[in-house]
């Protein structure tokens, strides 16, 4: 989960405009420790800052002009699932390399009450695959599926490595939605991954999105999304080794979710909610092939505690026949899936700090049998700035 803040708002003033900016700032910090299996025993210490600031524009009749967005993100380096647990999903969702970037950095134009384009360096995941009830967890899987997040040859458009996209969103009516991105295939620069860089060109590609949403009266959301990248890779085949690998374009893949209200009572402000995504890649190019995530997650069990949010979910990450093949080929043996197994809690003490213990079981981590089922034992802590807000009116 993305860590939730809270904003400064600020009014300026032009001759035929007004603009309202929101000035956002969080700070992240998590410690794991990997009591059993993976690849060892260990400790590490992770963090996630951000500051965003976000202008709305206005005409002075009031009707919306456009919107502005940067975010600038910092993470220490730290890295935990490839040092600790050797797993494929990644156990933390801020587990990056170290950097201090600007992630984000787009404008929305509205076109019409309806639609909307969106163009610069942008979070594919802020709005694509993109379920609200599995915000919760903290396993990345459960950001976006394990089949997406693989993809490319960088991976596509999501954290901790943006690149440079043009978005266009209709909301059709009728709880009916459609959004479509067009993005560099490859995010920034794969040999300075820590850079902030937009380079186009070459073999790069691009990568296509669609999604579908569709809202229903009862509070159910139901979406179906496909993506391909135009740029050629390498086919998986269990082959000689020493002869040059075949490459074909078409890398795609498709994904569909649902999140649903199961129980609410206004009376003790408690709520259930569960979710359900299922995706598939292409298992000629990607070493998954298919990807089920699924959870259920309940808001104000305790009383007196209406926020606080106690959540469990699985991750499924199943390798590819032509992956298993090829690495068969070369002498390494696999397993056919990675599980895992999560129990978090979210307690907001206030209206700036939330605290959030957690509990990660791991079941073939990596896929890899010489590797036992892990232990994860976390705890994350998340700090907002506290809510401010200055206006000034003008003659």
């Amino acid at each position: 989960m993305r860590p939730t803040v809270v904003s400064i708002a600020l009014m300026f003033p032009a001759a035929a405009m007004a603009a309202t900016t929101h000035i956002e700032a969080y700070y992240a910090g998590e410690i794991l420790h990997n009591a059993d299996g993976g690849l060892r025993s260990g400790t590490a210490y992770l963090d996630d800052a951000g500051i965003t600031v976000q202008t709305e524009f206005k005409s002075t009749s009031g009707d919306a002009a456009g919107t502005f967005f940067a975010y600038f993100l910092y993470n220490n380096g730290t890295t935990f699932s490839p040092d600790f647990v050797g797993d494929i999903q990644g156990i933390s969702n801020i587990d990056a390399i170290e950097a201090l970037r600007v992630y984000e950095l787009w404008y929305e134009q509205p076109l019409s009450d309806t639609v909307s384009v969106r163009f610069g360096l942008y979070d594919l995941n802020s709005e694509f695959d993109s379920i609200e009830t599995s915000g919760l967890f903290i396993n990345s899987s459960h950001g976006i599926g394990a089949d997406f997040a693989q993809s490319g040859q960088n991976g596509p458009s999501i954290f901790p490595v943006t690149s440079l996209a043009a978005r266009l969103s209709w909301n059709i009516g009728g709880g009916n939605s459609v959004r479509y991105a067009l993005l560099d295939g490859v995010p920034g620069d794969p040999d300075h991954p820590s850079q902030t860089a937009i380079k186009l060109g070459g073999d790069d590609g691009a990568l296509h999105v669609l999604e579908y949403n569709h809202q229903f009266s009862s509070g159910t959301r139901a979406g179906l999304g496909t993506w391909m990248y135009t740029a050629d890779f390498d086919v998986i085949e269990a082959g000689n080794p020493a002869a040059d690998p075949r490459r074909d374009d078409g890398n795609n893949g498709a994904y569909g979710f649902v999140e649903l209200p199961v129980y609410s009572s206004a009376a003790s402000d408690t709520r259930i909610d569960a979710f359900l995504r299922y995706g598939v890649a292409d298992d000629t190019i990607n070493t998954l092939d298919s990807y089920f995530g699924a959870g259920v997650v309940a808001t104000g069990l305790l009383p007196g505690r209406p926020d606080d949010k106690l959540g469990f979910a699985l991750a499924r990450a199943s390798l590819g026949s032509p992956a298993r093949q090829a690495l068969a080929a070369e002498g390494t043996a696999t397993e056919r899936f990675e599980l895992n197994l999560e129990l978090t809690y979210s307690a907001q003490v206030n209206g700036w700090l939330r605290l959030q213990p957690n509990i990660q079981y791991v079941v073939n981590p990596g896929a890899d049998p010489s590797l036992e089922d892990a232990l994860v034992i976390g705890f994350r802590f998340e700090m907002s700035t506290s809510p401010k807000a200055i206006s000034h009116e003008w003659p």
